[in-house]
C-alpha cells in the first residue's frame, strides 16, 4: 500500500465496499458515458464505454461507475482537466496513479466517489482488453457468480487497501480473457 497523507481528501481512502447488483447502475452508466462524450468531444474524444463491474448485470460491485474514453493523444489534456473541474471529477496525477496508459479521473458527490474516468490514447490495447472482458462476463453467468464471491472475500481482505484488492482480482480477470465464451 502506498504510504498516505493526511491531506488526502475523505474519497480518495474510503473502503473498499461491495454492494448487491443494481439494475440502475446500466442506465447511469449509459448517462454518465453519454454526458462525458458530449464535454469532452470537442477535446477530441471520440469514445466513452461504460466498463468494470457496473457494467456487467447481475455482479456486484463498489457502487463507482467505471467509464473509458478515447482521445487521439494527451495534447489537450489540461483543457480537458478544466471541463471536467466543472462537473465535480477531480484529476489524479499521473505520479500519484502509477498507470502509464491513462489519465484518471474521479467524480465525487458528497465526498464519496461515484465515478472513476480512464482517458486512454488511441490504440491503447487496454481498451480493447477492458471491453472483451466485459463482454465476456456479460456472456458467462457462472463467471458472474465465482466473481461475485471472490469480490466479497476480497473486499473482507483489503477493506482499507484498494490496490490490493484491484491487484488481487487480476488472475480470475486473466482466466477469463484467456476462455473461449460459451
Amino acid at each position: 500500500m502506498t504510504e498516505q497523507s493526511n491531506d488526502w481528501p475523505i474519497w480518495a481512502t474510503e473502503a473498499v465496499e461491495i454492494k448487491p447488483s443494481n439494475p440502475a447502475w446500466a442506465a447511469a452508466g449509459k448517462w454518465e458515458a453519454e454526458h462525458l462524450h458530449k464535454l469532452l468531444s470537442p477535446h477530441g474524444v471520440r469514445e466513452v464505454e461504460h466498463i468494470g463491474s457496473t457494467s456487467i448485470p447481475g455482479l456486484p460491485a463498489k457502487p463507482i461507475l467505471d467509464l473509458m474514453a478515447k482521445i487521439p493523444s494527451y495534447d489537450q489534456l489540461e483543457a480537458v482537466i478544466a471541463r471536467l473541474q466543472q462537473e465535480d471529477w477531480h484529476y489524479v496525477p499521473l505520479e500519484l496513479d502509477g498507470h502509464e496508459w491513462r489519465r484518471f479521473f474521479v467524480k465525487v458527490e458528497s465526498d464519496r466517489r461515484k465515478c472513476h474516468l480512464h482517458l486512454m490514447q488511441e490504440h491503447e490495447e487496454r481498451w480493447d482488453i477492458q471491453l472483451r472482458f466485459r463482454d465476456l462476463m456479460r456472456q458467462q453467468p457462472e463467471s458472474v457468480r465465482q466473481y461475485a464471491e471472490l469480490k466479497r472475500d476480497l473486499a473482507g481482505r483489503y477493506t482499507d487497501d484498494r490496490e490490493a484488492y484491484t491487484r488481487a482480482k487480476s488472475g480470475f480477470i486473466e482466466n477469463v480473457l484467456g476462455r473461449e465464451p460459451n
